[in-house]
């Protein structure tokens, strides 16, 4: 009985074709074992990296004073702006003035979400940018909210030439460009009938009806800081004045910092 299961066996596998194996060009075998190699490499090369990252990185130690400072200003913002909406204030401009220059000189780690928002919609991400702001009773109502973080008043026109002639940046694709060719300020605003470095000037301190795409076309200014300022941080606060506004004295405070 075995013999016979064993002969059918053998016929079966006599009647079945043979599968032949597919044979591989030898240069594309060298291309392979070279392509595996170059990956081994790299992910070698990509966890060495990784763990010399890890290695350099310190843990964040926050201080308790901190933790006591975010908390003081953010009640202290939440008191304050409570206190304005039950007495408006000043909601008005006056009537000779159009345009004003605010400029942050406070650091706001800490503050309300309020405080933190209207700081966002104003551009002044960062220490000692400043941006002109059309005055109206909303412009003002904002200046109000963030008055201990920012120093604002009337510039003349002498200080937007400067700021503008000196540190004026359009905003190309989220991009600073100098504002070194009027064919710039043609192509991007020359349908609002500014074509030049004066048109886009008087614009801005006449505060005309096209005030927001040219200051939106303007990336805000980053004025300068005195070099001693890092050594002597009092003095150099101590120069800058207080936060809030100032009037016509905000030309003075442009000088030192443009």
């Amino acid at each position: 009985m075995a013999a016979e299961v064993e002969a059918a066996a053998e016929a079966a596998t006599a009647e079945e074709p043979r599968r032949r194996i597919p044979l591989v060009p030898e240069n594309l075998l060298k291309k392979r074992k070279a392509y595996q190699a170059i990956k081994a490499t790299q992910a070698k090369q990509a966890l060495l990296d990784k763990r010399k990252q890890q290695k350099g990185k310190q843990i964040q130690f926050k201080r308790l004073e901190s933790f006591v400072r975010d908390s003081w200003r953010k009640n202290r913002d939440n008191t304050r702006l409570r206190r304005m909406g039950q007495k408006p204030g000043l909601t008005e401009s006056p009537q000779e003035q159009k345009l004003a220059f605010v400029v942050r000189i406070a650091d706001i780690k800490g503050v309300s979400k309020r405080v933190r928002r209207v700081i966002e919609l104003l551009r002044l991400r960062k220490n000692y940018t400043g941006v002109f702001v059309k005055l109206t009773p909303l412009s003002l109502k904002m200046l109000r909210i963030v008055e201990p973080y920012v120093a604002w008043g009337y510039p003349n026109l002498k200080s937007v030439r400067e700021l503008i002639m000196k540190r004026g940046q359009a905003k190309i694709k989220r991009k600073s460009m100098p504002l070194t060719d009027n064919m710039l300020i043609e192509e991007h605003l020359g349908s609002f009938g500014i074509i030049c470095l004066e048109d886009l000037i008087h614009e801005i301190y006449s505060a005309g009806k096209h005030f927001k795409k040219v200051t939106d076309f303007l990336w805000p200014f980053h004025l300068s800081v005195a070099r001693y300022a890092s050594r002597n941080r009092v003095g150099f606060l101590k120069e800058m004045g207080q936060p809030g506004y100032r009037g016509e004295a905000i030309n003075q405070l442009i000088r030192q910092l443009n």
